[in-house]
């Protein structure tokens, strides 16, 4: 049927599609997709339903280049470069396109600027945005979907880490900023099947950090089930960083943990006791292990090692009761060994184990918790531009950065106070 249009105006859609709508026609909500589509148009009169094709236009189209930043030269000569040359990819097969608004900096991204083990030139892994591509495949219904990009690109989804529900500890993982391009750019490839979708409510900035951090502190913290009770001592080494401070919230608010926090300066003392905290030891003014045993009596249940630093993971065993669990998280220089004999580790019980990061579960309720505001993430804004004098003061093997800060691509990068 022929409908004579008397006046075509466009009005934005909350998809972001601009769609022609005909004057005096009631037209039922736009298909979440810009394609040529057949679209059911009820009219105001009574006398049935019309059809007709409509073509969706988006209102901005992807370009094909765009802004990143690369490390050149890793190593004592590294620098980050910021380049507008960057070509847009295309995505595959469980792939999506996302235009990214937060991503993070985390301590991996040091030891990539340090020359520390292969990296992608693009790094970042901890990144916040909206899907405006989809791959083939992929349900229609993530296009214009807020997810969040983690560490965790992809998984072999057959072996059997992989089958028991831990693809985070698959041994065939492919990492983003590691074996794929990363979050610091403007677009990227993510697979589908591993990325997290972010709640509309939560603020970007806010979701950023968790994806790295907060979820290697949640498996972290779930790695002493069996060790440490409710109302239990654990230290954390670390506790003013970005990692450490969302290691004492969770340890503390969520599982009823009691926090000796072991850091240094009166900034990460504010921050480690704000965040949950029952005692904070300076380890550059006070003998640490004194204070643990002054306040437990016999050693903490469970001592968790969230910075870099080797005198950290020497001084572990001292600060632990035997039957007890040391975590290793932090990433020291890769030549670096436990300095443990399998003596002492007898003769006391003692369990130690590591994390990278947490399961998808566990992201799952980290941002729900982050949700209700239990779970809050500490962040600071600096300039974009600022990302290579930021990183080229952070000793890779500390935690300086207070892993992990966010970056917001366009307007400045977010680290935590």
């Amino acid at each position: 049927m022929l409908i004579r249009v008397r006046q075509v105006y466009r009005q934005a859609s909350r998809n972001g599609i601009f769609v022609r709508l005909l004057n005096r026609l009631n037209l039922q909500a736009p298909p979440p997709c810009g394609q040529h589509l057949q679209w059911h148009l009820n009219p105001l009169k009574p006398g049935g339903t019309y059809h007709l094709n409509v073509i969706f236009t988006m209102s901005s189209t992807v370009p094909s280049i765009q802004k990143a930043a690369l490390i050149e030269s890793p190593g004592n000569d590294a620098r980050i470069v910021i380049r507008s040359d960057i070509s847009v990819g295309n995505p595959g097969e469980n792939e999506v396109l996302v235009k990214l608004d937060f991503t993070g900096l985390c301590g991996s991204e040091i030891r990539a600027l340090s020359g520390w083990g292969p990296y992608n030139p693009i790094v970042g892994h901890e990144g916040v945005g909206t899907v405006v591509k989809l791959g083939k495949g992929v349900d229609a219904g993530l296009l214009n979907k807020r997810v969040g990009v983690k560490w965790l690109y992809s998984a072999c989804g057959t072996c059997t880490i992989c089958k028991r529900g831990y693809p985070n500890n698959c041994p065939k993982q492919l990492n983003t900023g590691k074996h794929v391009p990363g979050t610091l750019q403007e677009y990227m490839i993510a697979d589908t099947r591993y990325v997290t979708e972010i709640p509309d409510e939560l603020p970007g900035e806010v979701a950023a950090p968790l994806l790295c951090a907060g979820l290697t502190m949640a498996g972290a913290v779930s790695k002493l089930k069996g060790y440490a009770e409710k109302g239990d001592w654990v230290v954390i080494s670390g506790s003013g960083g970005g990692l450490g401070h969302l290691g004492v919230q969770i340890a503390s608010r969520l599982n009823g943990l009691r926090v000796i926090a072991v850091d240094t300066g009166e900034p990460r003392r504010k921050l480690s006791l704000g965040s949950g905290a029952e005692h904070f030891i300076d380890f550059l003014t006070e003998n640490v292990e004194e204070r643990v045993k002054e306040i437990t009596g016999e050693g903490a249940s469970a001592v968790l090692v969230v910075t870099g630093s080797q005198e950290a993971f020497i001084q572990a065993p001292s600060l632990v009761r035997n039957m007890g669990i040391i975590v290793t998280i932090g990433l020291p220089r890769n030549d670096f060994n436990l300095p443990l004999s399998a003596t002492i580790c007898s003769a006391r019980s003692l369990t130690v184990t590591g994390v990278a990061v947490g399961t998808e579960e566990q992201m799952k309720d980290l941002l729900q918790h982050a949700l209700d505001g239990t779970i809050v993430p500490e962040v600071k804004v600096l300039e974009f531009e600022e990302l290579f004098a930021v990183c080229k003061k952070a000793p890779p093997e500390q935690d300086p950065l207070a892993i992990p800060p966010s970056l917001l691509l366009e307007k400045g990068i977010l680290l935590p106070l």
